[in-house]
């Protein structure tokens, strides 16, 4: 049986088509499986087949060494055009087929990439939670009795459960980060302007933008160099330079400790403060700044006069489609309609924001900022019975984003975290695109990963200082479940061996825990021989960390101590 990895990256692809193990008639036929096998999770509005998606494959070119994303497959949301194919905005009524591609889908069609589908959204990509859809609650990837996250609800969960390499998502609030965070993975936002609009159904069509959402950052950034460009087409389009990746000479970040929520607020708010432990370590100056200012402009959004902008793109359906629209977003979108939303109040907001922008400008001319992505998170029915406040505390940290013409990177606190997981968002100027990338990249190859040991590298023993010189930190002693047995080999040094059974034997084998970054881990990892191995050790407290354990056949000649419960030398 062909090996398929849980998620679908550009390198895994790029490599099986290299060395021949793969084709994309076999990814394919992957990609249509899982999404059969996943329909319950309501991730799709027009889900990857045949008939959709063969004649992209049939149409590649022949030599993939020009195609950066050659034979790459990638999912759309569903309100950006797919050629030929329904483009709803996740409403039924509103739908029509297009007769070209978006600008971006385009773009990467000619780059070899291939669209496999089109995915569920917050009903016109207003909402951050992803339970605002007739085409059903789109299911958290990790834990189906938690939010997706939206508007980019589809998108982000194809992508976290191997459905698509990338998935392209739109962001005007926040939809394009806030789906990466509760979903582990990368959400990329690009300058206003930078990816063209052209092909997209609008929310607010002065500040929304086609993102990607992907596995790793350099997969983003590979599409990011795809997607970008001007468009004479779109009114909105814009050109920036590339400067070259460097750190910036600040980060600021927030005065006051952010707000967290939702019933594991307590273990967003730790995951927080370790990735500011993280940040403080990345050689740049960390200054505190008051995020008021942010708040404040974050507010003109839904609060302020420029919800009109949604109402005056879609009154028109709105008005002649009674009780076709969600509830809740026919609510959110009627209040631009309101009395008090005068061209007065209007422009009183615009110099709000145009000062808002000039001090941001001043403020951020070599800098970023980092917030938490988002707070904390909702199971999907609290968000049924709250609609409203939960879905504004999730934007309590990207609305201001846009308006402030700001460019942004979420990026996960531990990309292997699927309980509870947490990221940060790195903020920065439109055209200071490289210092965000840049604290992204030093940010994730900062990640730490715990680490168990049993023997001569337990904290005091002989051999802990080949942890220490990584920058390994002792963390705790603890002990595994009741799941293993303990040995002494017989080898020079005597070295324990820890083995993972299923009988009554097994105890509660004392081990230290150890936090090291993951890079260097691997470092550590070049010097661990046969017939020690790194697999997942389970603690006693539920958790799960890698850690020595040991192969079978060596131990023929070695004690059983597992009565011991721990390695003494």
């Amino acid at each position: 049986m062909k090996y398929f990895p849980k998620k679908l990256t550009l390198t895994w692809i790029k490599h099986s088509y290299e060395t021949g193990e793969l084709n994309p008639n076999e990814l394919i036929e992957e990609v249509i499986k899982r999404s059969e096998s996943t329909k319950d999770k309501n991730i799709w509005i027009v889900p990857p087949s045949h008939e959709l998606i063969d004649k992209y494959v049939y149409n590649l070119p022949k030599d993939s060494k020009n195609y950066p994303l050659w034979g790459v497959p990638f999912a759309i949301k569903d309100n950006i055009n797919l050629a030929n194919v329904p483009t709803t905005a996740a409403c039924p009524d509103y739908s029509y087929i297009p007769e070209s591609n978006a600008y971006v889908v385009q773009k990467l069609i000619d780059a070899g990439a291939i669209p496999v589908g089109k995915t569920n959204l917050d009903q016109f990509a207003t909402g951050l939670v992803g339970t605002r859809s007739p085409y059903g609650e789109v299911h958290n990837a990790h834990n189906p009795e938690y939010i997706s996250g939206g508007s980019s609800s589809g998108s982000a969960v194809a992508v976290a459960l191997g459905m698509s390499a990338f998935a392209l998502g739109t962001d005007t609030a926040g939809s394009g980060r806030v789906p990466a965070m509760l979903n582990t993975l990368i959400g990329f936002k690009p300058p206003l302007g930078s990816w063209s609009t052209d092909g997209v159904v609008p929310a607010c069509a002065s500040l929304d933008c086609v993102t990607v959402f992907a596995n790793s950052l350099d997969d983003a950034l590979a599409v990011n160099e795809v997607a970008k460009g001007y468009d004479t087409n779109c009114s909105w389009s814009l050109e920036f330079k590339n400067k070259g990746r460097k750190l910036p000479e600040k980060i600021y970040l927030p005065k006051e400790e952010p707000r967290f929520f939702g019933d594991n607020a307590e273990v967003h708010k730790s995951k927080w403060y370790n990735a500011i432990a993280r940040l403080e370590n990345l050689g740049v100056k960390v200054e505190h700044i008051d995020y008021k200012m942010f708040y404040d402009a974050a507010l003109i959004l839904y609060e302020g006069s420029y919800v009109a902008e949604r109402w005056s793109d879609l009154k028109d359906f709105v008005e002649s489609h009674s009780g076709k629209v969600f509830p809740v977003t026919e609510k959110i979108l009627r209040s631009g309609g309101t009395s008090d939303k005068t061209a007065s109040s209007l422009f009183e907001d615009l110099h709000k924001l145009q000062y808002y922008r000039h001090k941001t400008k001043e403020i951020l001319k070599d800098a970023v900022m980092i917030m938490p992505t988002a707070g904390g998170t909702f199971t999907r029915e609290q968000v049924r019975n709250n609609p409203i406040e939960t879905n504004s505390l999730m934007g309590l940290y990207t609305n201001h984003c846009n308006l402030l013409n700001l460019m942004a990177i979420a990026v996960p606190e531990s990309s292997t975290d699927t309980e509870l997981p947490f990221g940060i968002t790195i903020f920065g100027l439109a055209e200071n695109e490289n210092l965000v990338t840049e604290v992204s990249q030093k940010f994730l190859e900062t990640e730490n990963q715990l680490f168990a040991v049993c023997g001569l590298h337990k904290h005091g023993f002989a051999l802990e200082s080949q942890l220490i010189e990584l920058g390994a930190k002792f963390v705790e002693s603890t002990v595994t479940t009741k799941k293993y047995n303990l040995y002494r080999l017989n080898t020079n040094p005597v070295k324990p061996a820890l083995v993972k059974v299923n009988d009554t034997s097994a105890e509660n084998i004392s081990v230290d825990i150890y936090s090291i970054s993951k890079k260097k881990l691997g470092l550590f990892l070049d010097n661990v021989k046969s017939p020690l191995t790194i697999g997942t050790i389970e603690l006693a407290d539920g958790r799960k960390v890698k850690g020595f354990l040991c192969e079978e056949y060596a131990l023929k000649d070695a004690k059983n101590i597992t009565s011991i419960k721990s390695f003494e030398i």
